[in-house]
C-alpha cells in the first residue's frame, strides 16, 4: 500500500509541475528534477521521506 501512495504522489508531482512549466513558467522544471532526484536517491539508499512520513501516519505496508 505504502508503495503505490508513494508512486502515486511522485506521479502526481511530476506531471503537476510539467503543467505549471507549460502554462505558468519554464522554472517549475526544477521540481521535476527534484521528485526525479528523489526517486533516484530512494532506490540507491532505500530510504524516502515520503515512506517515513506515511509510517508516521500509520499506514499499513
Amino acid at each position: 500500500m505504502k508503495n503505490r501512495i508513494v508512486r502515486g504522489v511522485a506521479g502526481i508531482f511530476i506531471l503537476i509541475s510539467l503543467l505549471l512549466a507549460i502554462y505558468v513558467n519554464q522554472n517549475w522544471l526544477w521540481f521535476t528534477a527534484f521528485v526525479g532526484a528523489n526517486l533516484m536517491q530512494s532506490s540507491i539508499t532505500k530510504w524516502c521521506l515520503m515512506d517515513t512520513i506515511l509510517e508516521k501516519l500509520e499506514v499499513k505496508d
